[in-house]
């Protein structure tokens, strides 16, 4: 499997302290955090936490909610509902491309099957006629 750039945001790079502090929480409280299914550091093959970007952004929203008076049951709930809004927010935009290339490929269809009717049309007017048995 290959292994993502670090600057795609979600490799694993800042140590717990670091990320501690880019967060603006306590270590303690990161272990915690990840205890109760918030997150999940990626980890060195020795075990040693390693928190990317996305993680610290993570933290922050976690934060944020924190202030807002939500517990951490909560929370993970708001994390949840958010990753599966951001989620159907996608499979939408995709949708819709798809749609978009769905109703182009419709109007070229529709235009190539009127030009083969009429060439059809016009392929029937040239042919002579039957002879009409005599009877």
């Amino acid at each position: 499997m290959p292994v993502p750039a670090a600057s795609d945001g979600t490799t694993g790079v800042y140590g717990i302290t670091v990320a501690a502090e880019l967060s603006g929480m306590s270590v303690q409280a990161l272990r915690l955090y990840e205890r109760k299914g918030l997150l999940q550091p990626d980890r060195t093959s020795g075990g040693t936490r390693r928190y990317s970007d996305t993680d610290i952004g993570r933290l922050r929203r976690i934060s944020e909610l924190i202030d807002d008076g939500i517990n951490l049951i909560g929370i993970a709930r708001v994390l949840g509902l958010e990753a599966d809004n951001s989620a159907i927010r996608d499979d939408n935009h995709t949708l819709r491309g798809d749609n978009t290339a769905l109703r182009a490929q419709n109007t070229r269809l529709a235009t190539d099957n009127a030009a083969l009717r009429a060439s059809a049309s016009a392929s029937a007017l040239a042919r002579p006629a039957p002879p009409v048995p005599a009877g």
